[in-house]
């Protein structure tokens, strides 16, 4: 308070007694005072006592922002200690505190008594009505030093009605970003952990550092204590967590998992991303627990995942160049006691892409250098007879590749508006492999594959000359644009060295369609090379209208021209097999979208048989966004692929939407159909209210038994509160 503070008064009729020395002020009273402004009908100064009463609508801002609204005010002439009748704070975030009285204490205290506490705004129809939630209290306690907003004798009430008491409550101030203390509980209930009653609390440890610490007690397997520290720093932040529990019953489990077979399970995890500088960042995610399945099993926060990628990163991103170093490590949190699924993965050690786009035009042209370098291990071979086919995903031992790539390319525009693209790649690859003999036996059936050429190191190149040729013509109407892009391309280029006889590790997924039609290798990753000399060619289509419709489309076709077909070769997993690029005429593949300006769009992409034109593979996807409606409906078909593992037909039928039934209340679900055997795979539904102080959410979800998990089914539940906290409610059978 500044000690030579002037006061400024305003009113309609001002009266000064010098005898009983006092100023009373009457009729639209306004004073500002030391950053505080107070209006009233009526106000009294006594220059003796230095106390000020004031009567009649009373508003007095304080300097913090919070607006204090009573009918009888008795205070000092610094606002620091008085009494308040029909008391009323807004603060500056938006929470409410009202009392039948109140007084203001030395100490930066003011004292309610028969308070409410609520974040929510009132009624704009019915200014009288009880808001969403409230906390009534016999006393209020506001400390201005401390930050805080103690509630004694706390009753809780929902729509008005009494829900809860407890002894007290303390709440942060609308000053505090962060506040030390309880948060609100998290209950759950599980079959196999029973009821789970959750206590966590919130420390503030420096301005950049906080904790949480989660203890949690279940009725069926006792106390298991969770924790979380956070740092910030000047250019990034980490985050540690640990959890770990004695398992009281760990028989409650199922027989041979190794949920069954812990007893005392641990659990530590790492997470940090730091900012070298604009162009570099370095960071990690990683985690350690004593057995495969206590982060899942116990949803501990942040890596409940069933696969949890442990990593480890160096990202460098320039203007015409990107490096991305990478390690990984694949945790497969599964119900196994053994840890055979983790085993079969690959640790990545490291995988490194630098790309460079040359600054200045080379030969007028632009130059790409790719380089990738691969270097991983497994411990444990995956190999399983899949339908009618053996299939090789996983061999145990040691692979590395290096991949170093060049290519050049321009565009050429003749004077009739044909765009010619000549192309000049160069390709080079190191590898060294020390990998097991791919064999299993299976119902008493051996199965191998001859293929695999012999641990050791090999190199390989590919060259490449291609040409590629676009005539897009414009047709335009009065209302309308069109283009229409014929599209031709020929690479010529030699054989693909080792075709499938070299581990297949980042090339195992494949699909041909519209999106990669035009693509100069269609395999998906660097350890296949698309090779021989091939031609591509196609329709493109992009249409426009002025009453904001949009059309566009690609319909074409792939022929293997000459040399071997890399599509038509085995290898360790068949990628080509079945895939509609594995004869010389390829299947068709085409795709068509449309765009509506109401928010509507559906797109559709199929690939036909070369021959019968029968359709192959269906993708369609029908999305839409109104003001109250929104979701996507993804149809998907797939004939049976069987030497790619695939024996059986696939129609799935992909359901996700929610609407907004007004301004507050919302609804979302989705589903998932397996049409070849009429049930639903998966489907989920949630209900959810969320206003300016709450936000309410109630889910349901199950799944489809399959061989490796139960019939599943989870109801969850969460409320918050603004300012209070939320209240977690879960339900789960598995």
């Amino acid at each position: 308070m500044a000690d030579d503070a002037k006061m400024l008064l305003r009113a309609n009729e001002l009266v000064y007694n010098q005898d009983a020395q006092r100023v009373t002020a009457t009729g639209g009273v306004q004073i500002y005072y030391n950053r505080y402004r107070m209006v009233a009908q009526r106000v009294e100064y006594n220059q003796e006592t230095g106390r000020v009463t004031a009567v009649g609508n009373i508003e007095l801002i304080e300097p913090d922002g919070n607006r204090i609204y009573a009918e009888e005010l008795d205070v000092t002439d610094d606002f620091g200690q008085g009494f308040l009748n029909a008391l009323r704070v807004e603060t500056t975030d938006n929470t409410r505190l009202a009392a039948e009285s109140a007084e203001r204490l030395p100490g930066d205290l003011m004292v309610l008594n028969n308070g409410v506490y609520t974040a929510c705004l009132p009624c704009a129809e019915k200014p009288g009505k009880a808001p969403l939630w409230q906390v009534k209290a016999q006393r209020v306690i506001q400390n201005g030093q401390t930050h805080t907003i103690r509630l004694q004798n706390a009753r809780f009430e929902l729509f008005g009605m009494p829900i809860g008491y407890l002894p007290f409550l303390v709440v942060p101030d609308q000053t505090v970003e962060r506040k030390s203390g309880f948060l609100f509980p998290r209950m759950s209930l599980d079959d196999n952990l029973g009821f789970g009653l959750t206590i966590p609390y919130y420390q503030v440890i420096t301005p950049s550092m906080d904790a949480t610490l989660s203890p949690t007690y279940y009725t069926g397997q006792g106390l298991l204590l969770q924790g979380e520290v956070r740092n910030r720093f000047e250019n990034g932040r980490h985050t540690f967590r640990f959890a770990g529990i004695d398992q009281r019953d760990p028989d409650s489990f199922d027989a041979g998992t190794s949920d069954r077979a812990a007893d005392t399970r641990l659990m530590a995890a790492s997470k940090a991303e730091f900012q070298i500088n604009p162009r570099w960042t370095f960071g990690w995610d990683v985690m350690v627990q004593s057995d495969n399945n206590f982060s899942k099993t116990y949803s501990l926060d942040g890596v409940e995942d069933d696969v949890f990628r442990n990593e480890a990163y160096l990202i460098g991103l320039g203007d015409r160049n990107y490096f991305d170093l990478h390690a990984y490590y694949f945790d497969i949190q599964d119900t196994a006691e053994a840890r055979t699924a983790e085993r079969r993965q690959a640790i990545v050690y490291p995988s490194l892409d630098y790309q460079y786009i040359a600054p200045e035009p080379v030969a007028g042209g632009q130059l790409t250098i790719t380089n990738n370098l691969t270097n991983l291990s497994r411990r444990e071979e995956e190999l399983a007879l899949v339908g009618t086919s053996d299939r090789y995903p996983g061999l145990d031992g040691n692979y590395t590749r290096f991949t170093t790539e060049a290519e050049w390319k321009r565009t050429f525009s003749t004077s009739g508006g044909l765009l010619l693209t000549p192309l000049l790649a160069a390709r080079g690859d190191a590898l060294r492999h020390s990998m097991s003999e791919p064999s299993f036996t299976s119902g008493g059936t051996t199965y191998s594959y001859d293929g695999l050429e012999d641990s050791g190191a090999y190199g390989r190149y590919m060259l490449t000359a291609g040409m590629e040729a676009r005539y897009p013509f414009l047709i335009s109407t009065q209302n309308s644009s069109h283009i229409i892009e014929p599209i031709a391309q020929v690479y010529v280029r030699p054989d693909e060295q080792y075709a499938g006889g070299l581990p297949n590790e980042d090339a195992q997924s494949f699909v041909f369609d519209a999106t990669n039609l035009f693509e100069r290798d269609k395999f998906s990753g660097l350890d296949r090379i698309e090779g021989g000399t091939r031609a591509n060619v196609g329709l493109r289509y992009t249409g426009s209208f002025d009453n904001g419709i949009g059309l566009r489309g690609i319909f074409g076709q792939s022929f293997h021209l000459a040399g071997q077909n890399s599509f038509a070769t085995d290898d360790l997993v068949n990628v080509g097999a079945n895939s509609g690029l594995e004869s010389d005429r390829s299947d068709y593949v085409g795709m068509a979208g449309i765009d509506l300006p109401q928010g509507f769009s559906l797109s559709a992409g199929a690939r036909f048989d070369q021959d019968t034109f029968e359709v192959q593979r269906t993708d369609a996807e029908f999305s839409y966004t109104t003001a109250r409606l929104s979701g996507s409906l993804i149809y998907t078909q797939i004939e049976a692929q069987p030497e790619y593992g695939s024996s059986d037909d696939t129609d799935l039928l992909q359901s996700s939407s929610s609407f907004r039934i007004n301004e507050n209340w919302s609804v979302a679900g989705s589903a998932i159909w397996d049409l070849n055997d009429q049930e639903v795979i998966r489907r989920g539904v949630g209900l959810t209210y969320a206003d300016e102080c709450t936000i309410f959410t109630v889910a349901y979800s199950d799944e489809r038994a399959d061989a490796t998990n139960a019939n599943d089914w989870t109801v969850t539940a969460r409320v918050t509160f603004r300012t209070l906290g939320e209240i977690d409610l879960g339900s789960a059978l598995e």
